[in-house]
């Protein structure tokens, strides 16, 4: 079954491995018998469902949720279900994939303007004045 993402891209979900874990932190009484977080791997590298140029965003969008292999891994642990943990590792990797396939916006460079430059050496005299008024009256310019 696919998963769709965007309107041209759909990950199937055989492409996903999910692992059930047990939650680290403060338990009750079914701490260590029940593995509720989730584990999602998704080989971020060798999928045929991604173009080159979302391969690249994803893999840098990821940062250090990327293994060495282009593996994308995410903890989920959020909730008390595995249910709800699947859900929010599965939109979670939704949310990482739409945000890769937007591409970014193109800066256009600037200048500022001769009243801001003009304001900011103001504020820089003003600034200097408090400063130099804080001193000591026996102190040396200098």
């Amino acid at each position: 079954m696919m998963i769709p993402i965007t309107t041209d891209i759909a990950v199937d979900e055989s492409e996903i491995k999910l692992d059930f874990i047990r939650a680290p932190g403060p338990g009750g009484q079914k701490v260590n018998k029940v593995a509720t977080a989730v584990q999602l791997r998704f080989d971020v590298a060798h999928s045929p469902n991604l173009s080159d140029h979302v391969r690249a965003r994803l893999m840098h969008l990821a940062g250090r949720r990327i293994t060495e292999h282009g593996v994308l891994v995410i903890h989920a642990k959020r909730f008390r279900t595995q249910d709800r943990n699947r859900q929010d590792a599965i939109d979670r990797l939704i949310r990482l994939i739409r945000g890769a396939s937007e591409k970014p916006k193109r800066r256009f460079k600037t200048k500022p303007s001769k009243a801001s430059r003009e304001q900011r050496l103001v504020a820089k005299r003003h600034r200097s004045r408090i400063k130099r008024l804080r001193r000591t009256v026996g102190s040396s310019d200098g």
